[in-house]
């Protein structure tokens, strides 16, 4: 019996949908389960701009990141019928692998506290998002001499594409079998989700398939290939219908034993004694008092949100063909239409604090940011995310990336803050204010640069009025420009990318680290002046 009643309406459904509900736009499709009973399936806008074909509930879509629990369950299958372990090392399976990498357990890839440098990231950074396919193996091979880590194995949750890369390959090592196959064998087929799939590249031709739409710079929607085989990471394709028969098996256990799916809910505790919300590819929290399981899933034009509140037997899943729509924040509007009865969000109205500050210890840069009348925060210079108040001095990730446990305190005088404290799992860090500073002259920092684990070289050079970032990584090449932020630090953004990834160069005499969400003060050193 459910602790909390649904109020399910239709049209109050409907509503949430309406910038979506048009002819001439790529859009949504939405998927409701009450006890399991599907109860509200439709799709909003066209599953391609180029011909006049509507979403469905049964149109096959990008799922994202929500493939990594798929990929969870299935190397705990392998472990239930005693052919792995959770605690397994990589060098057991994989002694190919180089040394730091063969001490990682198969438990910390599926928990992104492996620690470990993320082969997707360094690929996406170096080699841009052009140039030749990168294959599962080719993503694999980089752990053969990549011989540093962003932090030691457990100590920190870091989310990390690659380390699913390897739980893919794990998988393919023990059965002997491809990941396409042994997905449609052990999973998708005995489930009966018939139009499920891995769909390792763009390029091919699926049936019943949904274009991905993606806005570039100038407004205008373009179709845009990642190049890279994202394995357990993210290549899962499914449908509203699919994805609820998945969201049902979660909860009686169909496939995977009980003690399998409450391994995978299970979050992982740090060594401080603070919860990661992340277990097996599963985030785990409390949305307004009540618990709920859910995994994000971004790719390029398109989007995924899946999402249970178990005390009230209630499933939503949605998928969408355009990057404009953001599926969590959508999922949450859903939960509160169904769900009014529950807690009231804590959040204070005050006017967004700005800056920028920098920490002596860990060199961590934090923005704070006003985004018309909205509070940002960017960590060295990415993950720019909506946060909010939820008292003067506090400031929380908003509802869609609340699983990301970062937050900022400000210290001092509330209305010009010297000094802030930045708290990422329950780690402190104290930064204080720059003073900002840019560097006029960029003689200083031109020259070219190496990171031999990478195999990636950077030329930085001054060019028609603009610092240029030229990087030369193992699949291709990209180019960023570069802005001084202060003294030494300077912001690099990719060039002619959707949505350009942002990172912090902080330079030295010998060289630069480079540091974003996923890459933690890799270091590259100068080969010349």
């Amino acid at each position: 019996m459910s602790s909390y009643a649904v109020e399910f309406d239709a049209e109050r459904i409907d509503t949430l949908f309406e910038e979506v509900n048009q002819s001439h736009l790529p859009g949504a499709a939405v998927g409701i389960a009450i006890n399991g009973r599907p109860v509200y399936r439709k799709g909003f806008g066209l599953a391609s701009i180029e011909l006049p074909l509507v979403l469905s509930p049964s149109t096959r879509m990008r799922i994202g990141s929500t493939t990594k629990h798929f990929a969870a369950l299935l190397y705990m299958l392998l472990c239930e019928e005693g052919l792995a372990s959770p605690e397994d090392p990589l060098g057991k399976h994989m002694p190919q692998l180089n040394p730091v990498a063969q001490r990682v357990t198969a438990r910390q890839l599926m928990t992104n506290t492996n620690g470990l440098r993320d082969a997707c990231d360094l690929r996406f950074q170096f080699s841009g998002t052009t140039g030749q396919r990168t294959t599962r193996d080719e993503l694999v091979a980089l752990y053969r001499d990549l011989d540093d880590v962003n932090t030691a194995p457990g100590s920190h949750w870091i989310y990390n594409n690659g380390g699913w890369v390897l739980l893919t390959a794990l998988i393919e090592r023990i059965t002997g079998k491809c990941f396409e196959d042994i997905m449609a064998e052990r999973l998708f087929q005995p489930l009966g989700m018939h139009d499920s799939l891995v769909r390792s590249w763009d390029t091919d031709f699926v049936p019943n398939s949904a274009t991905s739409h993606s806005i570039n710079r100038a407004g205008r929607l373009e179709r845009l290939f990642w190049h890279q085989d994202f394995g357990g990471a993210g290549t899962v394709m499914s449908t509203i219908d699919d994805m609820l028969r998945w969201a049902d098996n979660i909860s009686r256990h169909r496939i995977g034993s009980e003690r399998t799916w409450s391994m995978m809910m299970q979050p992982q505790m740090l060594p401080n004694g603070v919860s990661t919300t992340y277990g097996f590819g599963l985030f785990e929290g409390l949305y307004r008092g009540v618990r709920v399981i859910h995994h994000p899933g971004g790719y390029t034009g398109a989007g995924s949100q899946m999402l249970k509140v178990p005390e009230a037997g209630l499933d939503v899943v949605v998928l969408s063909n355009t990057d404009s729509v953001n599926c969590t924040a959508v999922v949450y509007r859903i939960v509160d239409a169904l769900l009014p009865r529950l807690e009231p969000l804590k959040i204070i109205s005050r006017a967004p604090a700005t800056g920028t500050f920098r920490s002596a210890t860990t060199g961590c840069i934090v923005e704070l940011l006003d985004r018309e009348g909205q509070p940002c925060v960017a960590i060295d210079g990415s993950l720019d995310f909506p946060y909010q108040w939820t008292d003067a001095r506090l400031l929380e990730p908003r509802t869609e990336s609340a699983h990301f446990r970062f937050s900022v305190e400000l210290l001092g005088d509330t209305t010009s803050s010297d000094a802030i404290r930045l708290t990422r799992f329950g780690r402190s860090d104290l930064l204080t204010r720059v003073d900002l500073k840019p560097e006029d002259d960029c003689a200083r920092i031109e020259g070219r640069y190496r990171s031999l684990p990478t195999g990636t070289e950077i030329t930085i050079v001054k060019s028609a009025g603009e610092v240029l970032l030229r990087s030369a990584g193992k699949f291709g090449v990209t180019e960023s420009t570069l802005t001084s932020v202060t003294q030494n630090v300077w912001r690099s953004t990719s060039n002619g990318m959707v949505t350009p990834p942002v990172a912090m160069l902080t330079f030295h005499d010998s060289g630069f680290v480079f540091t974003n969400f996923t890459t933690w003060a890799l270091p590259f050193q100068r080969i010349t002046g």
